[in-house]
């Protein structure tokens, strides 16, 4: 299962499933070429995804399996708050065993209770979107003006979906999932 913020970060997740016999564990580990803000980052992303697919969704997925995101050692360090809203999107699409809309990208952080943070840089991942052939964006609506800053040829081309929180990320990505 990959998936892509705005920018260059690739982020790898997978079930241990089959043949493999090993202690059951539960929870989040992290490997790969982390910084200690991202690490914060994913594991607030896990305890909000946790908490959402429980509460609103019935699923227990992330209750009773052990998840490992790996950064891979090639890819560029990250170390900045800003993929909270995607990588809480790859857990629970890996929970609901469904993907997310396609063309869709995101940045926004995200707190223990859900809320999209502001971020910095939306140009330079507006740019990358654009670049990539993105058709959608979500950001956190805290970062409107920052994309009302940038010139009409960079917004130009694609639809921009400004948020609060992480209920209506999960609207956008899983359309007919109640």
């Amino acid at each position: 299962f990959f998936f892509n913020d705005t920018a260059t970060t690739e982020i790898y997740t997978e079930q241990i499933v089959g043949s493999v016999r090993c202690v059951q564990e539960t929870g989040l580990k992290t490997t790969g070429s982390l910084g200690g803000v991202m690490k914060e980052s994913m594991q607030i992303a896990y305890t909000y995804a946790k908490s959402f697919l429980y509460n609103k969704l019935n699923n227990q997925f992330l209750e009773r399996n052990e998840v490992h995101i790996h950064a891979p050692e090639g890819a560029i360090p990250k170390d900045g708050p800003s993929a909270g809203l995607a990588i809480t999107s790859a857990l629970v699409s890996l929970a609901l065993q469904r993907p997310i809309k396609q063309n869709v990208a995101m940045t926004g952080e995200i707190s223990l209770r859900g809320k999209a943070l502001k971020i910095g840089g939306v140009k330079e991942k507006i740019l990358a979107a654009k670049r990539e052939g993105i058709k959608e964006v979500i950001l956190p609506t805290s970062n409107k003006d920052n994309l009302m800053d940038l010139p009409e040829y960079i917004r130009e081309g694609i639809q921009y979906h400004f948020v609060e929180d992480y209920d209506q990320v999960f609207k956008i990505l899983f359309p007919d999932t109640q």
